[in-house]
Protein backbone atom coordinates (compact mmCIF):
# COMPACT_ATOMS: atom_id res chain seq x y z
CA UNK A 1 0.00 0.00 0.00
CA UNK A 2 1.76 3.50 -0.65
CA UNK A 3 0.90 6.96 0.12
CA UNK A 4 -1.20 7.38 -2.89
CA UNK A 5 -3.91 5.07 -2.60
CA UNK A 6 -3.96 5.81 1.18
CA UNK A 7 -4.54 9.42 0.47
CA UNK A 8 -7.27 8.48 -1.97
CA UNK A 9 -8.59 6.13 0.66
CA UNK A 10 -8.72 9.40 2.82
CA UNK A 11 -10.26 11.17 -0.41
CA UNK A 12 -12.76 9.59 -0.36
CA UNK A 13 -13.78 9.22 2.69
CA UNK A 14 -14.52 12.95 3.43
CA UNK A 15 -16.29 12.95 -0.14
CA UNK A 16 -18.44 10.12 1.64
CA UNK A 17 -19.20 12.18 4.52
CA UNK A 18 -19.87 15.85 2.97
CA UNK A 19 -21.14 14.97 -0.66
CA UNK A 20 -21.58 11.05 -1.41
CA UNK A 21 -20.10 9.37 -3.79
CA UNK A 22 -20.89 7.64 -6.81
CA UNK A 23 -21.43 4.13 -7.43
CA UNK A 24 -17.96 3.70 -8.85
CA UNK A 25 -16.62 5.38 -6.05
CA UNK A 26 -18.16 3.23 -3.83
CA UNK A 27 -16.76 -0.08 -5.71
CA UNK A 28 -13.34 1.71 -5.80
CA UNK A 29 -12.96 2.79 -1.71
CA UNK A 30 -14.23 -1.09 -1.10
CA UNK A 31 -11.31 -2.36 -2.98
CA UNK A 32 -8.97 -0.12 -1.51
CA UNK A 33 -9.63 -0.75 1.91
CA UNK A 34 -9.67 -4.43 1.07
CA UNK A 35 -6.20 -3.84 -0.40
CA UNK A 36 -4.96 -1.60 3.01
CA UNK A 37 -6.52 -4.57 5.62
CA UNK A 38 -4.39 -7.56 3.87
CA UNK A 39 -1.63 -4.57 3.90
CA UNK A 40 -1.63 -4.82 7.16
CA UNK A 41 -2.85 -8.01 7.75
CA UNK A 42 0.44 -9.03 6.29
CA UNK A 43 2.65 -6.93 8.02
CA UNK A 44 1.37 -8.01 11.37
CA UNK A 45 1.91 -12.04 10.20
CA UNK A 46 5.48 -11.26 9.00
CA UNK A 47 6.28 -9.69 12.38
CA UNK A 48 5.00 -12.52 14.18
CA UNK A 49 6.96 -15.13 11.89
CA UNK A 50 10.45 -13.28 13.28
CA UNK A 51 9.00 -13.33 17.21
CA UNK A 52 10.51 -15.48 19.40
CA UNK A 53 9.91 -16.15 22.97
CA UNK A 54 13.06 -16.05 25.37
CA UNK A 55 12.71 -18.06 28.67
CA UNK A 56 14.30 -17.41 32.10
CA UNK A 57 17.52 -19.49 31.10
CA UNK A 58 17.63 -17.63 27.92
CA UNK A 59 16.14 -20.31 25.53
CA UNK A 60 14.95 -19.06 22.40
CA UNK A 61 11.90 -20.01 20.48
CA UNK A 62 9.90 -19.57 17.76
CA UNK A 63 6.47 -18.46 18.66
CA UNK A 64 4.41 -21.10 17.31
CA UNK A 65 0.79 -20.40 16.08
CA UNK A 66 -2.30 -21.19 18.25
CA UNK A 67 -4.37 -24.46 17.39
CA UNK A 68 -8.15 -23.02 17.28
CA UNK A 69 -11.10 -25.11 18.94
CA UNK A 70 -13.93 -25.76 17.01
Amino acid sequence: MNKEQIDRINELARKARFVGLTPDEEKERAALRRAYIDSVLGNLQAQLDNTYLVDEQGNKRKLEKKETEE
